[in-house]
């Protein structure tokens, strides 16, 4: 029994050891900025790095909406927050980003109920295979073409009460992201087509970042694309079942955990002199240079007129397309 206790011991003072030397280091958590009379949206905001942003931001006085697709864990994350931060300002709303029928929805329903929009934290996300209502992959659309044009749709919103700000959480997976405008939202080829689909979403993230800072040159709307890196959410919840028990011990060793995951996303959202930074990738909160792809802004443009097409916005008169105001050096 001693001799059990000890190897036990032993064990666990490894892990620990593991654990804590080969994560890589994260910033000290923030405190919570001034945000009182400011509204924030948080996508996914009812669970994971999202809601670690929330309530943060909740912390800091801002009113918050989690925008999240279950409704029973979205009520439970704002009461949660609520009783945690003392904030009354925080509330739930129903979105499901692999339906635009309900980025619509949602935006309408926005728009009509809330009079302000200051900081929109583009968050949620999804690793895995399958295809929407709309047609299209479930990774890409959830990812990208979602928030696409939910933040077209709020924009106006976001410009009438700006300063604001837009952040999009990428990943450092964008660099082995493949994107053909011709192909957007088809599944990759190939045996890892959920995988490369999740690349190719998240170097879209950081293309849309860097057009939609371009386009809104001058109207005090920012916005900046994050790499919370590699944290131990529900992101993973559909990995195969034959490779968990290989890839959940490396999650537990050098993964982060969701509160110092958000703080990239809190950096861009709250930080004071970034504007100068808009359009540009964040990782660790700090400045950081993307893969060469994510700074093709012939790629970035044709993305964007593609994901209106894609979207519907093209000729729908929902919200015009703001022109570039200058090609980005």
């Amino acid at each position: 029994m001693g001799w059990a206790l000890l190897g036990a011991g032993l064990l666990l003072a490894l892990y620990t050891l593991l654990r804590h030397g080969l994560r890589p280091a994260v910033p000290p958590p923030r405190s919570p900025a001034a945000l009182r009379g400011r509204t924030a949206i948080v996508t996914g905001g009812s669970g994971g790095i999202g809601a670690a942003t929330a309530l943060e931001l909740a912390r800091g006085g801002a009113r918050v909406v989690l925008a999240a697709r279950d409704a029973l864990r979205g009520e439970a994350a704002a009461r949660r927050i609520r009783t945690e931060t003392g904030n009354p300002e925080v509330r739930f709303m129903q979105l499901d980003l692999a339906s635009l029928r309900s980025v619509r929805a949602f935006a309408s329903a926005f728009l009509r109920q809330e009079p302000h929009l200051h900081l929109l934290i583009n968050n949620a996300g999804v690793s895995a295979g399958g295809m929407t209502e709309d047609g299209f992959s479930l990774s890409f659309q959830v990812n990208h073409l979602g928030h696409f044009l939910l933040t077209q749709l709020l924009l106006e919103r976001l410009q009438s009460c700006a300063p604001s700000r837009v952040v999009i959480v990428a990943s450092r997976a964008h660099c082995a992201g493949r994107l053909h405008p011709d192909t957007l939202g088809r599944p990759p080829p190939g045996p890892l087509s959920a995988f490369q689909d999740y690349c190719d979403s998240k170097l879209a993230n950081m293309l849309h970042a860097r057009e939609l800072a371009t386009r809104l040159q001058g109207t005090q709307v920012t916005c900046y694309a994050v790499h919370p890196g590699f944290v131990n959410t529900e992101l993973f919840r559909h990995t195969p079942l034959w490779l968990k028990p290989f890839f959940l011990p490396l999650v537990w060793l050098f993964f982060r955990e969701a509160a110092e995951g958000a703080q990239t996303s809190l950096h861009c959202a709250t930080q004071e002199g970034l504007e100068c930074f808009s359009g540009r990738y964040f990782a660790d909160c700090r400045l950081q240079e993307p893969w060469p792809l994510a700074r093709d802004d012939r790629l970035a443009r044709a993305l964007w007129e593609a994901s209106e097409r894609l979207v519907g916005l093209v000729g729908a008169g929902e919200s015009p397309s703001p022109a570039p105001a200058a090609v980005r050096q």
